[in-house]
């Protein structure tokens, strides 16, 4: 089946899966979803991800992308929001000076520039801006 938004169905993978108290996730694997689980594994958000290539002998007939969650010590999520921000039918464009900042940078505001898909504070050291991607706390 197509997916119309495939950030959207990653995130809301992820989000379920956290939900639903699962160690791990299965996503569909493209390079900005791919980019988007290392930021969350880079800022502690995620345990690890792992890219799974093609193997039809385990059923698996196109790339995914596996991410160990993370919880606290008492079994809470790390993750407490996740929100996508631009979307198909309206995208949302931040400029340099005027990058977000999420719950005073307690968590992290994901974006896409020329330089690469970074978080916020990446983005404000570089003076790049971008696409406003999805958001993190």
């Amino acid at each position: 089946m197509s997916v119309s938004d495939p950030i959207a169905d990653a995130l809301t993978k992820i989000r379920n899966a956290y939900r639903a108290g699962h160690t791990q996730v299965i996503i569909n694997h493209n390079k900005l979803a791919e980019a988007i689980a290392k930021i969350l594994a880079d800022e502690n958000f995620v345990n690890s991800t792992q890219v799974l290539d093609r193997d039809p002998e385990n059923k698996i007939n196109y790339r995914r992308i596996l991410i160990n969650l993370r919880y606290t010590n008492n079994g809470q999520p790390i993750v407490l929001g996740l929100v996508r921000i631009s979307k198909p039918g309206r995208r949302v464009y931040v400029k340099a000076d005027n990058l977000p900042s999420v719950f005073n940078n307690t968590g992290c505001a994901i974006i896409s520039t020329s330089a690469g898909v970074m978080v916020d504070r990446d983005a404000r050291k570089l003076g790049v801006g971008g696409e406003f991607v999805c958001k993190v706390w």
